[in-house]
């Protein structure tokens, strides 16, 4: 299949790929592949993982065995899109193909007819993610020639984090390990409240699944990592609204009904690195302790339901370090690649061999 990539508004480093996918009750839909192509003489930092024998094809009497490339593809959350280019240069200086992507009706692939972020399942997503991920090899194969096979992690960051657990326990075997960035893994407070909400909205969702729910909006968060506020980040209002997109019962329903299946239990095989900040500040008036602290999720529920994704989870917890992690003030972001740095190679493959 013959793919146009055009340029991407983060740089001449960066491209981007429109994957049209089955319309919706609202029309056309279309999710987005951002990449970044990078130098292309660069060659990946001694010893790293991924690009010692398994890159190289071995001859023998049998055909060679295919190259394994590394590459990570990044998800975003709830109300945003990709911006991260540190994210993409540290994975370019050693030697891993970066992808990003912008799921429908987010970002990129927001297009205005459609209401923001909305699905009503979060299996909708699985088409998104096919999709990417045969892009992505055929960007490996047109790069690497078309004996290259990608090897791939999947960062995901918070409700992108909920999507890719769920879709990694559905589809054991399409990635080689989950890196999650403050994942929402369930509801604030206890499952009876989870349970409760999920049966007042049913009526709702039933007759109007896209009411607007009338919740508190403060956007504090916001204020903690835009630039034109106490945070540092050049921020697209359309794509990353200061107080979010609307919250939509038929949205909600589905988040819920993804903390259900995290709390009865999942069974991912593949390693699993979760990153946190040491400490939440959530509240509905703002303190300079949402400076240094995840003002969205709490990290103790996050971290109890991250113990049960799997038989082989990381947890790495940070000071300082906003909601998202990679976002938090440079010192703090500093040690979060480190450890990232450090799992990557000797975490992620000397796990599941």
């Amino acid at each position: 299949m013959e793919r146009t990539w055009e340029p991407d508004h983060l740089g001449p480093a960066y491209s981007r790929l429109t994957l049209d996918l089955e319309p919706d009750e609202e029309g056309p839909c279309c999710a987005t592949l951002v990449a970044h192509r990078g130098a292309p003489d660069r060659r990946p930092a001694a010893g790293f993982r991924r690009t010692l024998g398994a890159a190289l094809a071995r001859a023998s009497d049998r055909d060679p065995e295919p190259r394994r490339i590394p590459a990570l593809l990044y998800l975003h959350g709830w109300s945003d899109y990709f911006f991260h280019t540190e994210l993409a240069e540290f994975c370019a200086e050693r030697g891993i193909e970066f992808f990003a992507l912008d799921l429908r009706k987010y970002g990129r692939s927001l297009r205005e007819w459609q209401t923001p972020g909305y699905v009503r399942d979060l299996q909708e997503y699985d088409a998104d993610l096919d999709a990417a991920l045969a892009a992505v090899q055929d960007e490996i194969q047109a790069r690497h020639g078309p004996g290259a096979a990608v090897e791939l992690d999947l960062m995901a960051h918070s409700t992108g984090a909920l999507t890719a657990v769920l879709w990694a326990d559905r589809h054991p075997g399409r990635v080689a390990s989950l890196i999650l960035n403050s994942p929402w893994l369930d509801t604030q407070g206890s499952a009876m409240f989870r349970n409760t909400t999920q049966g007042l909205l049913e009526p709702l969702v039933r007759f109007r699944p896209k009411a607007r729910l009338r919740l508190p909006e403060f956007g504090y968060y916001w204020r903690s990592i835009s630039s034109e506020a106490d945070g540092e980040w050049n921020l697209d209002r359309r794509w990353r609204p200061e107080f979010g997109f609307p919250i939509r019962a038929g949205w909600l329903t589905a988040v819920l009904s993804g903390h259900a299946a995290v709390a009865r239990g999942l069974s991912l095989e593949v390693p699993v690195l979760v990153l946190a900040s040491a400490r939440s500040a959530v509240s509905s008036t703002w303190s300079e302790a949402m400076l240094e602290a995840d003002s969205i999720l709490d990290v103790s529920v996050m971290v109890r339901r991250a113990t049960g994704l799997g038989r082989r989870v990381t947890l790495s917890r940070f000071d300082g370090a906003l909601h998202d992690v990679l976002l938090s003030r440079p010192e703090v972001r500093a040690e979060v690649y480190a450890e990232l740095d450090r799992w990557l190679r000797c975490g992620g493959p000397a796990a599941r061999r």
